[in-house]
């Protein structure tokens, strides 16, 4: 390795057995515990439910006539801005380093949340938070998901899911403060301070992430502990289109993805409109349920490490079907089952998030990893506009948000059956 190739930050590892001060093999585990606080940033997103009402109210005393549809919006072209991006973030991260590539989507995504405090237009809002906001949450999302992946070949469930962890659990954080702040300073104030604090923190955490080496493996040890699969060869993204196993992932995740943001994106309508509960009681609802999304994160990846992805996939889709439907039959006003079947929604969410991030790892490998869990993601980002939205239709066509549960449990039935009979690894040759 020549000079120039050493002043990279990979060579800290070469040049020495320490990372962070620590055996490498402990170290890794503060990467991961960077990247999951960079998505408590990034997973603001998860809040917008809360934001629903005050966008409406706002919008409406400027003129505007605002209606659910629009208000989720921003909401559904975050989450697409974010898939498509990451489609081509993995190139970035491959010729920059996932240092500077995240630092610059941290800033993005903060500069999303700040100019949205300017928008005079819905169709403004979609721009500046949907937009902006998404494809920098994306370029820094696909750092964190990388440097996990590469650091942990043997445990790739397990460092997926606490990673995102945070992306999931952020909404308790912010749901829970976007609710003091909009009353006390207004939705504008409110924009531009989780703008400015999202923008300081991701930007100093993105300075502690780095790849291994070319070639790193995990201790022998830790690889026979983990017990885990690990792909029998290393895919590019090109040749991972090219299998029939990757489409059967892309289709559970979608199916997994269109459940979960559906249920994040009316969570707090459904608790007001069919449970009763006030704006106030409704955030507090969507607080637990973002801390039931960032434990199924984790919780899932065990799952998927010890057992494998189709198992995981089975589960969760057996899971979403058996609350959809107690939803639709005993739903109504019932605050018992509206609490645990949104919170197992949540929580399969972010399973599908660990399962997809680590299936790619296990089925793929981790050599091109960031390539082409961006085109993975894309599942994600269509997901985005088709569940949220989906949902609002049916309740503007029906007027309650309860005809739209038996839609969600028959494609809970049709991701079961695809993941049991096509969810498996690429035959090796």
């Amino acid at each position: 390795m020549n000079s120039r190739e050493c002043a990279s930050p990979e060579c800290i590892v070469e040049k020495s057995p320490k990372l962070f001060g620590m055996d490498v093999e402990r170290g890794r585990w503060l990467l991961v515990l960077a990247g999951m606080a960079i998505n408590l940033c990034l997973g603001s997103i998860f809040s917008w439910s809360v934001f629903v009402q005050p966008v409406k109210d706002f919008f409406t005393v400027e003129g505007f006539r605002v209606s659910e549809n629009q208000a989720l919006m921003p909401f559904s072209i975050f989450f697409a801005a974010l898939s498509i991006t990451m489609l081509f973030a993995g190139r970035a991260i491959e010729k920059f380093g996932p240092k500077r590539t995240c630092l610059a989507g941290g800033i993005l995504t903060g500069l999303g949340w700040i100019i949205s405090s300017f928008a005079t237009s819905p169709d403004l809002l979609d721009l500046s938070f949907g937009i902006l906001g998404g494809m920098g949450g994306g370029i820094a999302f696909s750092c964190t998901m990388a440097v996990a992946a590469k650091w942990f070949p043997d445990r790739s469930g397990l460092a997926a899911g606490l990673t995102v962890f945070g992306f999931g659990f952020s909404a308790f954080i912010v749901a829970n403060v976007a609710g003091y702040l909009i009353p006390v300073y207004g939705l504008v104030s409110t924009f531009r301070i989780i703008g400015i604090v999202l923008m300081i923190v991701v930007s100093l955490l993105s300075s502690v992430l780095l790849f291994p080496p070319a070639g790193w493996t995990p201790a022998k040890g830790s690889l026979n502990k983990s017990k885990a699969q690990i792909a029998v060869r290393q895919f590019t993204r090109e040749e991972m289109v090219g299998t029939s196993s990757f489409y059967s992932l892309f289709i559970c995740y979608f199916i997994g993805a269109f459940s979960g943001l559906a249920a994040i994106g009316i969570s707090h309508e459904v608790g007001v409109e069919i449970i009763g509960f006030n704006p106030g009681q409704a955030t507090l609802a969507v607080g637990l349920f973002a801390v039931c999304n960032a434990l199924g994160r984790p919780a899932f990846g065990l799952i998927l490490d010890r057992l494998q992805p189709k198992v995981a996939a089975m589960l969760s889709f057996s899971l979403i079907c058996i609350s959809s439907l107690v939803l639709y039959f005993a739903g109504r006003n019932n605050i018992a089952v509206f609490i645990a079947a949104f919170s197992i929604l949540w929580a399969c969410y972010g399973g599908w998030v660990t399962i997809s991030s680590a299936s790619i790892a296990k089925f793929f490998g981790t050599v091109h990893y960031a390539r082409c869990y961006g085109v993975a993601y894309l599942a994600s980002g269509t997901a985005a506009l088709a569940g949220p939205q989906l949902a609002g239709l049916i309740d503007a066509m029906t007027d309650s948000y309860i005809d739209f549960f038996p839609v969600l449990a028959s494609f809970a039935v049709a991701g079961f059956l695809i993941s049991h009979f096509t969810l498996k690894p690429p035959a090796s040759n």
